[in-house]
């Protein structure tokens, strides 16, 4: 899930931008990060957050000097289904009355792998626990925006977390523990 946020930080992966650091910001309008999981053996239940910002600092002659930092409200979550949303915002799950319940991730250390690849770990903070984690990221493409007219770029990641180690666990295992994330994100410069 928090992932939230996250894949900015794919950004760091690659030589692909300016020479000394430089602040990304998300687009918004192509930022997802998507979760799935297990439902009782049944099905593949998937969710979904969208319309976050956050924002990257960039080093190409250090990417490890990067970094990145996503947040945003839990009550952004979409389920397709508005008993589900209310009894994963219920004290059963989040306890998220208000917007103030916030997903946050914040980058630690990035390892670049490949040409467009890189491990980014960080510390994502949902339902009030913070725990490492590590996104398996790739830089999608960079080139200027054809309809923007600046430089843009997109990302992806993917990642999984273990629910109950943030508290989360209500119904495991027979509603898996594990729930894999999957984000995609655009990001253009600063103005």
């Amino acid at each position: 899930m928090k992932p939230l946020f996250l894949a900015a930080a794919l950004a760091a992966a690659t030589p692909a931008f300016a020479s000394e650091a430089t602040v990304y910001v998300l687009d918004p309008s192509h930022s997802q990060v998507v979760f799935h999981y297990n439902h009782l053996g049944y099905s593949t239940t998937y969710g979904m957050f969208s319309g976050f910002e956050g924002q990257i600092s960039w080093n190409k002659e250090d990417p490890a000097a990067s970094s990145v930092t996503v947040s945003f409200p839990v009550r952004t979550m979409l389920t397709g289904w508005e008993a589900r949303f209310e009894h994963f915002m219920s004290g059963d799950f989040f306890g998220a009355e208000d917007d103030s319940e916030l997903v946050t991730f914040s980058s630690t250390g990035i390892e670049v792998t490949g040409e467009t690849t890189a491990k980014i770990t960080g510390d994502l903070t949902l339902n009030g626990v913070t725990k490492p984690v590590v996104l398996d990221a790739t830089l999608t493409q960079e080139m200027d925006h054809p309809m923007e007219g600046k430089p843009w770029a997109g990302f992806e990641a993917t990642t999984t977390l273990t629910r109950s180690e943030f508290d989360l666990g209500m119904f495991a295992p027979y509603v898996s523990d594990e729930v894999e994330v999957y984000i995609s994100v655009e990001a253009t410069p600063a103005e």
